[in-house]
């Protein structure tokens, strides 16, 4: 991994723990969300836990990068820095590279308050290599949402992006049947779900720490989503550019 990929991670990583609300609020909605809607009414029930908490785990994948990267990076570009470090010879690899892994991090920051009310006030079970490899289905499955949110954030102004991660928020957790238990959802869900970002993830997380059978086409969907999503940040990035420095 080049020296400037790190550089850039480190200086993302800076930027956001410079900001303790921004760290605390990551981690917080998700554990909000276990305390209030899985602990509740899914934590006696071991099967339902486990998938209940994996649901929360893809939720705060999803809503950590939306909003980290669709606003953070709108409000990066109206700061002076930003046009300068857009001068510099590097070229865009680094930074989205740097965005990346930076994304990675916060994701995993947020997803630990989630782990330890899961094994603290549920009954959620999973072995110790089901839980190593949903670790690493999490971080592929983050991605997308980081392209997502890079995409917003390098298309849009500031404001514009707000309104747009807060309305593609709910839908999107809706439509992926993060909402409900495996094959719990209303029957356009279901059949809609696999092929929406979350609802790939989602499927491809509950396959992984239980007996949820596996659905090739989530896998092929959440693969086609991130190439797409990944066009589409490139090509936002370029197109800001091109209106900012040509």
């Amino acid at each position: 991994m080049s020296s400037l990929v790190l550089t850039h991670t480190r200086y993302q990583l800076l930027e956001t723990i410079r900001i303790p609300i921004a760290v605390i609020g990551s981690a917080f909605w998700p554990a909000a969300s276990m305390l209030a809607f899985v602990v509740p009414f899914a934590g006696d029930d071991p099967v339902v836990a486990t998938y209940a908490t994996v649901s929360m785990i893809t939720f705060a994948v999803m809503s950590t990068n939306l909003f980290q990267y669709g606003i953070g990076v709108a409000a990066d570009r109206a700061e002076p820095w930003d046009p300068y470090l857009r001068t510099l010879p590097a070229g865009a690899f680094p930074r989205f590279t740097g965005r990346l892994l930076a994304g990675l991090a916060m994701t995993a920051f947020s997803l630990l308050p989630v782990l330890v009310i899961a094994a603290v006030f549920t009954r959620a079970t999973v072995t110790p290599l089901a839980f190593l490899a949903a670790a690493g289905v999490t971080a592929v499955v983050a991605v997308p949402f980081i392209l997502m949110g890079l995409t917003i954030g390098y298309a849009l102004p500031q404001k514009a992006a707000i309104v747009v991660a807060q309305v593609l928020f709910f839908p999107l957790a809706f439509a992926g049947g993060l909402m409900t238990a495996p094959g719990q959802a209303p029957g356009f869900v279901e059949h809609l779900a696999p092929y929406v970002p979350t609802g790939g993830a989602v499927r491809l997380m509950w396959a992984t720490v239980g007996d949820y059978p596996f659905n090739a086409g989530s896998l092929v969907s959440l693969i086609a989503w991130t190439i797409a999503l990944a066009g589409l940040a490139l090509w936002a990035y370029r197109r800001d550019e091109g209106r900012r420095f040509s």
